[in-house]
């Protein structure tokens, strides 16, 4: 199905959304943690994972006025460098406040890693077989799950939080290496916007179009469902459902190893029976999970980690097809932008989703997280939604040229 340069260059799309999702997933199992070490509330743990994502949805939407002005490659090793910069500073704070201010840095430059590695998958694979591409980018969160998370935590238990975070920049600085040496150029974008058009053009261009517009609500809707429960989703384990922290691990392993089957799976289901069809039914599959996560109460280790495990082969299997829509409602000349304000979408959704769970949630003087369940109803109503728009979206690049990755 992908020629051996397509299959490198998807290794390397792959290796770095592995960085990125260890680096945003790791702060969720730290959050016992960091909330015990540093005295925090769930409040400011909740403000300290949605810094990432509304620094990050910021540098989206500011990108998006010059991403698609340059060639992918050169883009794409700027911001990997910065987010690699913005770990290592995360490694090196000493205190709550100066971690904070690390995580925005880091969110500055991994907030535009996403719709980079989205666009260059758009732009160098067709419609008809980018659902088992966007699968193979995706098995990054299983990875991410089965070996970045744990071993991440175990450097964390064998010496400190910070072990982990310089681990992963040095880790990503290394990959910006090999990105420098084997990614071709991706320049075939510029090919079609020779006319020099106003720095606001694009974003002008997104607003006007109705089915682009339809697409960034309903991939922010997908997401504010995924993120309402996810920056909780540890602690509620080990307050609400009895798990020790050392178990902790065992989640993302478990639940990381199904997944590595299962995406590559979900994204040739998505080409065969359609995009729509197959998100509709993952969607409606993830409100069962979220139910369960979210009431949950003291529980055998073996309950806990069967819930946790479908969750996430069925909210990391909708955004397969969830991602290959969206990325379809856009040309390669405007592709960057466009993908940007998505990235945008999602980052301040998350952001926000994490914020308002962080208020609604409440730590009693035992330990128990309180009000888990009124998150799970707004992740619920937010995904029920994103069904709904999911059906008024389109795809208008069935039958755009595959660019030549030769050189």
């Amino acid at each position: 199905m992908f020629s051996k340069k397509e299959k490198l260059l998807l290794a390397m799309l792959a290796a770095i959304q592995f960085s990125s999702i260890v680096d945003f997933m790791i702060m969720m199992p730290l959050g016992p943690q960091l909330m015990r070490l540093f005295h925090i509330s769930t409040h400011q743990f909740g403000l300290l994972v949605s810094s990432y994502t509304f620094c990050a949805g910021i540098s989206g939407f500011l990108a998006s006025f010059f991403v698609d002005k340059f060639d992918r490659k050169l883009n794409l090793l700027f911001f990997f460098t910065g987010f690699g910069l913005g770990t290592v500073a995360c490694a090196l704070s000493p205190t709550y406040e100066l971690l904070l201010l690390s995580r925005g840095l880091t969110g500055v430059f991994g907030g535009v890693l996403s719709s980079l590695v989205l666009s260059i998958v758009s732009d160098a694979i067709s419609y008809e077989r980018r659902g088992s591409a966007m699968g193979i980018i995706m098995t990054a969160f299983s990875m991410a799950s089965i070996f970045g998370v744990p071993f991440s935590l175990f450097l964390a238990n064998q010496y400190t939080w910070h072990a982990p975070f310089m681990f992963l920049g040095i880790a990503s600085l290394l990959v910006c290496a090999m990105i420098w040496f084997f990614m071709p150029s991706m320049r075939e974008h510029l090919d079609h916007s020779k006319t020099k058009m106003p720095i606001y053009h694009s974003l002008v261009e997104i607003l006007r179009n109705p089915n682009q517009r339809r697409a960034l609500v309903f991939m922010s809707a997908v997401i504010f469902g995924h993120f309402a429960i996810i920056p909780f989703l540890s602690p509620s384990m080990v307050a609400n459902a009895g798990m020790t922290e050392a178990q902790l691990p065992l989640i993302y392993m478990i639940g990381g190893l199904f997944t590595i089957f299962t995406s590559p799976l979900i994204g040739r289901l998505a080409d065969r029976h359609g995009k729509h069809v197959v998100f509709k039914w993952g969607a409606g599959i993830t409100i069962i999970p979220i139910f369960l996560i979210t009431h949950l109460g003291l529980s055998p280790l073996w309950i806990a980690l069967t819930i946790t495990s479908v969750f996430f082969v069925v909210s990391g299997g909708r955004m397969i097809p969830a991602t290959a829509l969206v990325s379809g409602t856009a040309h390669s000349q405007s592709r960057g932008a466009f993908m940007s304000i998505v990235s945008c979408a999602q980052q301040l959704s998350s952001a926000l989703a994490s914020y308002i769970a962080g208020i609604i949630v409440s730590q009693k003087v035992g330990g128990r997280l309180e009000n888990f369940e009124y998150v799970g109803y707004i992740a619920i109503a937010f995904t029920i939604l994103a069904i709904f728009l999911s059906r008024k979206i389109e795809a208008v690049d069935r039958d755009a040229p595959v660019p030549d990755l030769s050189h």
